[in-house]
Order: structure tokens, then C-alpha cells, then sequence
């Protein structure tokens, strides 16, 4: 698996997603601070969703084989 990762790093940027999500998940689990009376977990969700298909097009963008 590394050596895949070795010739083709760019399939790094689909750990993003799973990182965005899970990853950071405990650390942004807050309801205080509100971002357009909105809690700061749902914002970070849907950022984390808009930026998924960003991740996939650097992915393919990258890697044409």
C-alpha cells in the first residue's frame, strides 16, 4: 500500500475527508460558539462536506492515470 503512496502521492488528498471528519471530530465537538446562530459543529460538518468533492478533483486533477 505505502509503495502506491510512494509513486502516486497525490491519493494523499483523500485522507482529507477522513481526517475532516473523523479526525478533528472530538476537538470541534463545541455547541458555545455559534457562527451565524449556528453551532460551530454543524458549520464545521457542512465545510467539511463542501471541501470533500475539492479533494476528490485535486485527486483526479493529479493523477491522470
Amino acid at each position: 500500500m505505502f509503495g502506491v503512496i510512494r509513486r502516486r502521492p497525490q491519493l494523499l488528498w483523500l485522507l482529507v475527508p477522513y481526517v475532516l471528519y473523523l479526525g478533528v471530530l472530538p476537538f470541534v465537538n463545541r455547541v458555545t460558539p455559534l457562527v451565524f446562530g449556528v453551532p460551530f459543529l454543524f458549520v464545521w460538518l457542512l465545510g467539511a462536506t463542501f471541501f470533500t468533492p475539492v479533494a476528490v478533483w485535486l485527486t483526479r486533477r493529479g493523477d491522470r492515470r
